[in-house]
């Protein structure tokens, strides 16, 4: 039997990482000009492409089905490579380059540099909260800039860098390898800071929701949908809260994220991904309530209900759901000319 295992083991030929570019081999691919690949509202990837006036999706699963796509061929490990990516960008097409959160585990996008600065004032200023006992996160981005530019606490910075040498077993003169420590983990917590930037604008739709909640109150055609948007909108920002919530714990012990560096980087990247995942499909979102004023008004009707459409599927709990859809609840909003594989 063992014998048997191994011929088995030698049979499995190791595949080449799928990496850079997105190129398939099947003709189908390259038969379309405006063939793209996007997710749908209920998170499906699809490729869509144009035929005559119409558009048709087609599902990915679909297509390995039509065109029986081999599980160790290139075009279906590309489609599920380009199924990954589609979590971390809005569309992708042929020719593209696959999301680096798939390929390197890099972020395919960039914090600003406020960011960055900010990122690295926590972590300073943790450094130093640690050395003078009393060690926790400052959460006040307002807070963080007045201590930090503050001359004494500047001085503490610097004597905090080579007693943290000296702690991680570096030794007092090794300061500077303290400081490239901290330089490292700020790049990576850049992005949770740009990150916690997009929550606050979700922050402030959910703040307009619940004025409408209020408004409409009153009005019965529109009260179950305010009420159900409402509560659906707070199930969101308590989903996307925790997240936040988890990192700053994860984070909250300085001396414990430079001795162990590289496994706190891979936690970074993995909130970082998640979040990133379930707020940029809020950025549409984020646009058009910006201008929205609590006021009764067709306008703000539909705006609702437009916004109802995107968190039940995304945050309604499934047995609702499901008994949602199958009373035909809720209506998939039209594309236009549009077929269905």
């Amino acid at each position: 039997m063992a014998a048997e295992a191994d011929d088995k083991g030698k049979d499995k030929v190791a595949l080449p990482e799928l990496e850079g570019e997105i190129t398939f081999e099947h003709k189908f691919f390259s038969s379309f000009e405006d063939l793209y690949f996007r997710l749908t509202d209920s998170g499906e990837p699809v490729a869509v492409l144009k035929l005559a006036t119409n558009e048709a999706v087609l599902a990915m699963e679909g297509i390995k089905r039509e065109f029986m796509l081999k599980e160790e061929s290139h075009d279906f490990r590309m489609l599920d490579k380009v199924a990954e990516g589609l979590q971390f960008v809005r569309g992708l097409r042929p020719g593209d380059s696959l999301p680096k959160e798939v390929t390197t585990r890099e972020a395919s996008w960039e914090p600003q540099d406020r960011h960055r600065r900010i990122a690295y004032q926590r972590l300073t200023m943790q450094l130093v909260t640690w050395l003078t006992g009393n060690e926790h996160v400052i959460s006040s981005v307002a807070e963080l800039a007045q201590v930090a530019d503050d001359p004494q606490v500047k001085k503490n910075i610097q004597l905090a860098f080579t007693e943290a040498a000296e702690e991680l077993g570096l030794g007092r003169e090794n300061r500077d390898e303290v400081v490239r420590y901290i330089e490292q983990l700020a790049k990576e917590l850049a992005y949770i800071e740009a990150l916690r930037d997009t929550f606050g604008e979700v922050q402030k739709i959910d703040e307009k929701l619940q004025g409408l909640r209020r408004l409409y109150g009153a009005d019965r055609s529109m009260i179950d949908t305010t009420d159900q948007v409402a509560r659906l909108s707070q199930r969101a920002l308590k989903l996307l809260q925790d997240y936040f919530d988890q990192v700053d714990a994860q984070t909250g012990e300085i001396l414990s994220m430079l001795k162990n560096i590289e496994n706190q980087i891979g936690y970074i990247r993995q909130v970082r991904d998640a979040l990133h995942c379930r707020l940029l499909p809020w950025e549409d979102f984020i646009q058009v309530w910006k201008t929205v004023f609590i006021v009764r008004s067709d306008e703000n009707t539909n705006r609702i209900r437009d916004i109802y459409q995107f968190l039940a599927p995304r945050y309604m709990q499934f047995n609702d759901w499901v008994l949602i859809t199958r009373r035909g609840a809720v209506k998939a909003k039209p594309l236009g000319g549009q077929m269905r594989w």
